[in-house]
Protein backbone atom coordinates (compact mmCIF):
# COMPACT_ATOMS: atom_id res chain seq x y z
CA UNK A 1 0.00 0.00 0.00
CA UNK A 2 2.71 2.80 -1.00
CA UNK A 3 3.69 4.34 1.98
CA UNK A 4 1.30 3.50 4.31
CA UNK A 5 2.66 1.18 7.11
CA UNK A 6 1.56 2.11 10.37
CA UNK A 7 -2.62 3.60 11.88
CA UNK A 8 -2.98 6.89 11.93
CA UNK A 9 -3.67 6.75 15.57
CA UNK A 10 -2.74 4.27 18.36
CA UNK A 11 -5.56 1.01 18.22
CA UNK A 12 -8.08 0.68 21.04
CA UNK A 13 -9.54 -3.08 20.38
CA UNK A 14 -13.40 -2.70 21.07
CA UNK A 15 -13.68 -5.75 23.08
CA UNK A 16 -11.54 -3.84 25.77
CA UNK A 17 -13.83 -0.81 25.53
CA UNK A 18 -17.55 -3.04 26.01
CA UNK A 19 -15.97 -5.41 28.33
CA UNK A 20 -14.91 -2.13 30.38
CA UNK A 21 -18.26 -1.49 31.22
CA UNK A 22 -18.62 1.85 29.87
CA UNK A 23 -22.59 2.84 29.48
CA UNK A 24 -21.41 5.52 27.07
CA UNK A 25 -20.09 4.60 23.66
CA UNK A 26 -16.68 7.32 22.84
CA UNK A 27 -17.31 10.11 20.40
CA UNK A 28 -14.99 8.44 17.77
CA UNK A 29 -17.46 5.35 17.22
CA UNK A 30 -20.71 8.01 16.85
CA UNK A 31 -22.09 7.98 13.35
CA UNK A 32 -23.77 10.91 11.65
CA UNK A 33 -27.56 11.06 12.17
CA UNK A 34 -28.52 10.25 8.64
CA UNK A 35 -25.81 7.21 9.27
CA UNK A 36 -26.92 5.49 12.61
CA UNK A 37 -28.77 2.26 12.15
CA UNK A 38 -32.66 2.11 11.22
CA UNK A 39 -35.22 -0.65 12.09
CA UNK A 40 -37.88 -1.42 9.31
CA UNK A 41 -40.96 -3.67 10.12
CA UNK A 42 -40.84 -5.35 7.26
CA UNK A 43 -41.01 -9.68 6.44
CA UNK A 44 -38.67 -9.44 3.52
CA UNK A 45 -35.62 -11.24 3.24
CA UNK A 46 -32.83 -12.45 0.67
CA UNK A 47 -33.55 -15.11 -1.20
CA UNK A 48 -32.77 -18.32 -0.72
CA UNK A 49 -30.88 -20.82 -3.25
CA UNK A 50 -31.18 -24.72 -3.02
CA UNK A 51 -28.22 -25.82 -4.49
CA UNK A 52 -29.58 -28.92 -5.45
CA UNK A 53 -31.57 -27.68 -7.88
CA UNK A 54 -28.54 -27.15 -10.13
CA UNK A 55 -29.32 -30.70 -10.81
CA UNK A 56 -32.83 -31.91 -9.63
CA UNK A 57 -34.33 -28.19 -11.42
CA UNK A 58 -31.60 -26.80 -12.96
CA UNK A 59 -33.35 -24.04 -15.27
CA UNK A 60 -35.74 -22.49 -12.40
CA UNK A 61 -32.47 -22.59 -9.86
CA UNK A 62 -30.46 -21.05 -12.60
CA UNK A 63 -33.08 -18.38 -13.30
CA UNK A 64 -33.10 -17.99 -9.11
CA UNK A 65 -29.63 -16.78 -9.34
CA UNK A 66 -29.82 -14.68 -12.03
CA UNK A 67 -32.83 -12.55 -10.67
CA UNK A 68 -30.87 -12.21 -7.20
CA UNK A 69 -27.83 -11.19 -8.91
CA UNK A 70 -29.34 -8.51 -10.93
CA UNK A 71 -32.18 -7.27 -7.83
CA UNK A 72 -30.63 -8.10 -4.76
CA UNK A 73 -26.46 -8.91 -5.13
CA UNK A 74 -27.37 -10.81 -2.05
CA UNK A 75 -28.84 -14.49 -1.65
CA UNK A 76 -28.73 -17.46 0.61
CA UNK A 77 -26.99 -20.38 0.06
CA UNK A 78 -28.79 -23.63 1.41
CA UNK A 79 -28.34 -27.70 0.24
CA UNK A 80 -24.24 -26.43 -0.45
CA UNK A 81 -22.55 -29.40 0.38
CA UNK A 82 -20.76 -27.90 3.07
CA UNK A 83 -20.88 -30.50 6.42
CA UNK A 84 -22.78 -28.57 9.04
CA UNK A 85 -20.03 -29.97 11.14
CA UNK A 86 -17.57 -27.75 9.78
CA UNK A 87 -19.37 -24.18 9.86
CA UNK A 88 -20.40 -24.54 13.19
CA UNK A 89 -16.54 -25.75 14.06
CA UNK A 90 -15.38 -22.50 12.14
CA UNK A 91 -17.70 -20.54 13.77
CA UNK A 92 -16.39 -22.09 17.22
CA UNK A 93 -12.97 -21.82 16.43
CA UNK A 94 -13.06 -18.12 16.04
CA UNK A 95 -15.23 -17.44 19.12
CA UNK A 96 -12.56 -19.46 21.33
CA UNK A 97 -9.92 -17.06 19.59
CA UNK A 98 -11.73 -13.28 19.70
CA UNK A 99 -12.43 -14.57 24.48
CA UNK A 100 -8.23 -15.08 24.49
CA UNK A 101 -6.72 -12.92 26.70
CA UNK A 102 -6.02 -9.48 25.36
CA UNK A 103 -2.40 -10.02 25.52
CA UNK A 104 -2.50 -13.43 23.58
CA UNK A 105 -3.98 -11.84 20.35
CA UNK A 106 -1.78 -8.21 20.35
CA UNK A 107 0.91 -10.51 19.42
CA UNK A 108 -1.19 -11.01 15.66
CA UNK A 109 -2.05 -6.62 15.44
CA UNK A 110 -2.21 -5.89 12.11
CA UNK A 111 -0.71 -2.84 10.28
CA UNK A 112 -2.42 -1.38 6.81
CA UNK A 113 0.75 -2.04 4.75
CA UNK A 114 -1.40 -6.03 4.68
CA UNK A 115 -4.11 -6.08 7.11
CA UNK A 116 -3.01 -9.24 8.33
CA UNK A 117 -3.51 -10.58 11.58
CA UNK A 118 -5.70 -9.00 14.49
CA UNK A 119 -7.12 -5.54 14.05
CA UNK A 120 -9.66 -2.73 15.04
CA UNK A 121 -10.44 -0.51 11.35
CA UNK A 122 -10.86 0.01 8.09
CA UNK A 123 -9.30 2.87 6.71
CA UNK A 124 -6.07 5.22 7.61
CA UNK A 125 -7.56 8.64 7.54
CA UNK A 126 -6.47 10.82 11.02
CA UNK A 127 -9.86 11.35 12.80
CA UNK A 128 -11.88 9.10 10.89
CA UNK A 129 -15.81 8.03 12.80
CA UNK A 130 -14.91 4.07 13.81
CA UNK A 131 -17.00 0.93 13.97
CA UNK A 132 -18.12 -1.09 16.57
CA UNK A 133 -16.06 -4.54 15.91
CA UNK A 134 -12.49 -6.00 15.96
CA UNK A 135 -11.74 -8.69 13.12
CA UNK A 136 -8.71 -11.16 11.89
CA UNK A 137 -7.41 -10.78 8.68
CA UNK A 138 -6.35 -13.91 6.99
CA UNK A 139 -4.87 -13.94 3.16
CA UNK A 140 -5.18 -17.33 1.27
CA UNK A 141 -4.17 -16.79 -1.94
CA UNK A 142 -1.40 -15.84 -2.15
CA UNK A 143 -0.64 -16.84 1.20
CA UNK A 144 3.07 -16.01 1.33
CA UNK A 145 2.54 -13.10 4.49
CA UNK A 146 -0.31 -14.99 6.21
CA UNK A 147 -0.35 -14.80 9.98
CA UNK A 148 -2.46 -17.78 11.55
CA UNK A 149 -2.68 -17.51 15.14
CA UNK A 150 -1.26 -20.43 17.57
CA UNK A 151 -3.79 -20.41 19.39
CA UNK A 152 -6.70 -22.34 19.42
CA UNK A 153 -4.60 -25.18 18.15
CA UNK A 154 -6.56 -26.46 15.37
CA UNK A 155 -8.02 -23.01 13.85
CA UNK A 156 -5.12 -23.36 11.10
CA UNK A 157 -6.27 -26.72 10.21
CA UNK A 158 -10.06 -26.32 10.58
CA UNK A 159 -9.67 -23.01 8.35
CA UNK A 160 -7.69 -24.88 5.60
CA UNK A 161 -10.59 -27.29 5.20
CA UNK A 162 -13.41 -24.32 5.24
CA UNK A 163 -11.27 -22.66 2.76
CA UNK A 164 -11.13 -25.82 0.63
CA UNK A 165 -15.03 -25.87 0.76
CA UNK A 166 -15.48 -22.06 -0.13
CA UNK A 167 -13.18 -22.26 -2.95
CA UNK A 168 -15.45 -25.48 -4.64
CA UNK A 169 -18.63 -23.41 -4.10
CA UNK A 170 -16.79 -20.36 -5.92
CA UNK A 171 -15.74 -22.15 -8.86
CA UNK A 172 -19.43 -23.72 -8.93
CA UNK A 173 -21.36 -20.24 -8.67
CA UNK A 174 -18.75 -18.32 -11.42
CA UNK A 175 -19.95 -20.98 -13.36
CA UNK A 176 -23.22 -20.65 -12.81
CA UNK A 177 -22.85 -16.49 -13.19
CA UNK A 178 -21.39 -16.60 -16.63
CA UNK A 179 -23.68 -19.03 -18.22
CA UNK A 180 -26.65 -16.65 -17.06
CA UNK A 181 -24.96 -14.20 -18.86
CA UNK A 182 -24.21 -16.43 -21.84
CA UNK A 183 -20.94 -16.70 -21.74
CA UNK A 184 -18.71 -19.69 -21.86
CA UNK A 185 -18.86 -21.40 -18.31
CA UNK A 186 -15.04 -20.64 -17.36
CA UNK A 187 -15.34 -17.01 -18.68
CA UNK A 188 -15.58 -15.59 -15.15
CA UNK A 189 -13.52 -17.72 -13.40
CA UNK A 190 -10.47 -17.24 -16.15
CA UNK A 191 -11.31 -12.98 -15.64
CA UNK A 192 -10.68 -13.73 -11.69
CA UNK A 193 -7.45 -15.55 -12.93
CA UNK A 194 -7.89 -19.16 -13.55
CA UNK A 195 -7.35 -21.49 -10.62
CA UNK A 196 -5.05 -18.88 -9.20
CA UNK A 197 -7.55 -16.17 -7.72
CA UNK A 198 -6.94 -14.23 -4.61
CA UNK A 199 -8.53 -15.55 -1.53
CA UNK A 200 -9.07 -13.60 1.58
CA UNK A 201 -10.87 -14.03 5.22
CA UNK A 202 -12.24 -11.85 7.36
CA UNK A 203 -13.22 -13.22 11.18
CA UNK A 204 -15.57 -10.26 12.24
CA UNK A 205 -16.32 -10.08 15.98
CA UNK A 206 -18.98 -7.62 17.05
CA UNK A 207 -18.47 -6.80 20.70
CA UNK A 208 -22.15 -5.92 23.03
CA UNK A 209 -22.31 -2.39 22.51
CA UNK A 210 -24.09 0.36 25.33
CA UNK A 211 -25.61 2.47 23.08
CA UNK A 212 -26.29 0.76 19.46
CA UNK A 213 -28.41 2.90 17.95
CA UNK A 214 -25.51 5.83 17.93
CA UNK A 215 -23.10 3.34 15.86
CA UNK A 216 -22.63 0.73 13.76
CA UNK A 217 -20.37 -2.67 13.59
CA UNK A 218 -19.61 -2.21 10.13
CA UNK A 219 -20.76 1.03 8.27
CA UNK A 220 -22.43 0.81 4.66
CA UNK A 221 -20.16 -0.24 1.99
CA UNK A 222 -20.42 -2.74 -1.11
CA UNK A 223 -17.74 -5.22 -1.26
CA UNK A 224 -14.70 -4.34 -3.64
CA UNK A 225 -13.84 -8.01 -4.45
CA UNK A 226 -15.15 -10.36 -6.49
CA UNK A 227 -17.79 -12.26 -4.37
CA UNK A 228 -18.03 -12.99 -0.40
CA UNK A 229 -19.25 -15.88 1.16
CA UNK A 230 -20.51 -14.82 4.46
CA UNK A 231 -21.01 -17.37 7.41
CA UNK A 232 -23.29 -15.62 9.99
CA UNK A 233 -23.62 -16.04 13.66
CA UNK A 234 -26.31 -18.62 14.58
CA UNK A 235 -28.13 -16.56 17.40
CA UNK A 236 -28.04 -13.25 16.44
CA UNK A 237 -28.98 -11.17 13.85
CA UNK A 238 -27.02 -8.02 12.40
CA UNK A 239 -26.49 -7.77 8.49
CA UNK A 240 -28.56 -5.66 6.86
CA UNK A 241 -28.93 -5.41 3.22
CA UNK A 242 -30.35 -1.80 1.50
CA UNK A 243 -32.94 -3.02 -0.94
CA UNK A 244 -35.05 0.25 -2.20
CA UNK A 245 -33.88 2.54 0.25
CA UNK A 246 -35.07 0.25 3.07
CA UNK A 247 -32.52 -0.95 5.54
CA UNK A 248 -33.26 -5.23 5.33
CA UNK A 249 -32.43 -7.24 8.43
CA UNK A 250 -31.00 -10.89 7.40
CA UNK A 251 -32.86 -13.58 8.59
CA UNK A 252 -30.13 -16.42 8.37
CA UNK A 253 -31.64 -19.94 7.41
CA UNK A 254 -30.31 -22.73 9.41
CA UNK A 255 -26.85 -23.66 7.92
CA UNK A 256 -26.94 -21.47 4.80
CA UNK A 257 -23.81 -19.88 3.64
CA UNK A 258 -24.87 -15.94 2.52
CA UNK A 259 -23.45 -14.47 -0.82
CA UNK A 260 -23.17 -11.65 -2.22
CA UNK A 261 -21.99 -10.07 -5.81
CA UNK A 262 -18.73 -7.70 -5.23
CA UNK A 263 -17.63 -4.89 -7.71
CA UNK A 264 -15.66 -6.73 -9.90
CA UNK A 265 -18.75 -8.63 -10.64
CA UNK A 266 -20.55 -5.81 -11.24
CA UNK A 267 -18.15 -4.47 -13.33
CA UNK A 268 -16.96 -8.13 -15.55
CA UNK A 269 -20.99 -7.88 -16.13
CA UNK A 270 -21.23 -4.43 -17.16
CA UNK A 271 -23.34 -3.97 -14.39
CA UNK A 272 -25.98 -6.54 -15.62
CA UNK A 273 -24.77 -8.31 -12.06
CA UNK A 274 -25.07 -5.29 -8.82
CA UNK A 275 -22.91 -5.30 -5.97
CA UNK A 276 -25.32 -3.95 -2.97
CA UNK A 277 -24.80 -1.42 -0.13
CA UNK A 278 -24.76 -3.65 3.19
CA UNK A 279 -23.75 -2.97 6.94
CA UNK A 280 -24.10 -4.31 10.47
CA UNK A 281 -25.72 -2.72 13.61
CA UNK A 282 -24.66 -4.29 16.79
CA UNK A 283 -26.73 -5.57 19.92
CA UNK A 284 -26.62 -4.46 23.84
CA UNK A 285 -26.68 -7.79 25.25
CA UNK A 286 -25.64 -10.11 22.45
CA UNK A 287 -21.78 -10.46 20.88
CA UNK A 288 -21.74 -11.82 17.25
CA UNK A 289 -19.01 -13.91 15.11
CA UNK A 290 -19.07 -14.12 11.39
CA UNK A 291 -16.80 -15.07 8.39
CA UNK A 292 -16.68 -13.04 5.51
CA UNK A 293 -14.64 -15.15 2.61
CA UNK A 294 -13.83 -13.19 -0.01
CA UNK A 295 -13.52 -14.79 -3.37
CA UNK A 296 -11.52 -11.98 -5.54
CA UNK A 297 -9.58 -11.55 -8.38
CA UNK A 298 -5.63 -12.24 -8.45
CA UNK A 299 -3.91 -8.37 -7.60
CA UNK A 300 -2.47 -7.95 -10.44
CA UNK A 301 -5.40 -8.88 -12.83
CA UNK A 302 -7.12 -6.36 -15.00
CA UNK A 303 -10.42 -6.02 -14.61
CA UNK A 304 -13.23 -4.39 -17.18
CA UNK A 305 -16.52 -5.16 -18.42
CA UNK A 306 -16.44 -8.49 -20.36
CA UNK A 307 -16.18 -7.65 -24.15
CA UNK A 308 -19.27 -10.31 -25.34
CA UNK A 309 -21.55 -7.87 -23.41
CA UNK A 310 -20.22 -4.76 -24.99
CA UNK A 311 -22.49 -3.55 -27.82
CA UNK A 312 -23.26 -0.36 -29.24
CA UNK A 313 -26.68 -0.20 -27.35
CA UNK A 314 -25.41 -1.58 -23.90
CA UNK A 315 -21.47 0.33 -23.77
CA UNK A 316 -18.40 -0.58 -21.45
CA UNK A 317 -19.73 1.22 -18.13
CA UNK A 318 -16.31 0.89 -16.40
CA UNK A 319 -12.50 1.85 -17.79
CA UNK A 320 -9.93 -1.35 -17.44
CA UNK A 321 -8.30 -1.24 -13.83
CA UNK A 322 -5.96 -3.58 -11.75
CA UNK A 323 -7.77 -5.08 -9.16
CA UNK A 324 -4.96 -4.41 -6.46
CA UNK A 325 -5.17 -0.55 -7.43
CA UNK A 326 -8.95 -0.84 -6.74
CA UNK A 327 -9.03 -2.95 -3.32
CA UNK A 328 -6.50 0.30 -2.01
CA UNK A 329 -9.62 2.57 -1.57
CA UNK A 330 -11.51 1.12 1.06
CA UNK A 331 -8.05 0.01 2.70
CA UNK A 332 -6.98 3.98 2.57
CA UNK A 333 -10.78 5.43 2.83
CA UNK A 334 -12.53 2.87 4.75
CA UNK A 335 -16.72 1.69 3.86
CA UNK A 336 -18.09 4.35 1.83
CA UNK A 337 -21.55 3.16 0.27
CA UNK A 338 -21.15 2.64 -3.01
CA UNK A 339 -18.70 6.02 -4.00
CA UNK A 340 -16.15 4.41 -5.16
CA UNK A 341 -17.37 1.44 -8.22
CA UNK A 342 -20.15 5.08 -8.84
CA UNK A 343 -17.69 6.90 -9.41
CA UNK A 344 -15.89 4.69 -12.01
CA UNK A 345 -19.25 4.68 -14.59
CA UNK A 346 -18.65 6.11 -17.87
CA UNK A 347 -20.82 9.51 -18.61
CA UNK A 348 -20.98 8.39 -21.92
Amino acid sequence: MGSIVDWPEPVVYVQSLSESGTLVVPDQYIKPPPERPTTWLTDMNIPVIDMTGLISSREETMKQVFEACREWGFMQLVNHGVKTELLDGARDIWQEFFHAPMEVKKKYANSPKTYEGFGSRLGVEKGATLDWSDYYYLSYHPNCHTKWPAHPPHLRDVMEEYSKEILRLGEVLLKVFSINLGLEEDCLQNAFGGKHIGACLRANFYPKCPQPDLTLGLSSHSDPGGMTFLLPDKRVTGLQVRKDDQWITVKPVHNAIILNIGDQLQVLSNAKYKSVEHRVVVNPNEERVSLAYFYNPRNEMLIQPISELVTSESPALYPPMIFEEYRRFIRTKGPQGKLQVESLKSTR
